[in-house]
């Protein structure tokens, strides 16, 4: 069984660092509700749904880049599979002492770290962004 997220977030990370202005991955919800909150904190563009060579739905993600310098420095999952991390509202980590971003799944979605702490809503951390 593979990890869908930690894909997809490769896939990002790649392309960045090739210099790419779009990249595709998987289409699923979890990976809309994160796309949609890397577009509204301008980690990227902009994203649509689309289709792979396969005919697949596939969602598109246009990079974002200021200056020839990627708007993402970084991104890394934190809950795997294999090692679960949930973290309580008053317990959830900053990301770069709060310069970064966490993406968090709670019972009300998919939620920014500052919006969980905020709603006092605990989850799990799916992974940092910065």
């Amino acid at each position: 069984m593979s990890d869908t997220i930690s894909d997809f977030l490769t896939i990002i990370r790649n392309a960045y660092r090739s210099g790419k202005d779009t990249c595709s991955g998987r289409y699923s919800k979890m990976h809309l509700a994160i796309a949609q909150i890397l577009k509204d904190e301008g980690y990227i563009r902009d994203f649509a749904e689309g289709a792979d060579d396969n005919g697949h739905k596939a969602l598109v993600l246009t990079l974002k880049y200021v200056d020839d310098q990627p708007a993402l420095t970084g991104i890394r999952r934190v809950s795997t599979p294999g090692r679960r991390m949930y973290f309580q509202s008053r317990d959830i980590p900053r990301t770069l002492g709060g310069l970064g971003l966490g993406i968090l799944t709670t019972s009300k979605g998919v939620l920014k770290d500052r919006d969980a702490r905020r709603q006092n809503i605990g989850g799990e951390m799916i992974c940092s962004v910065w």
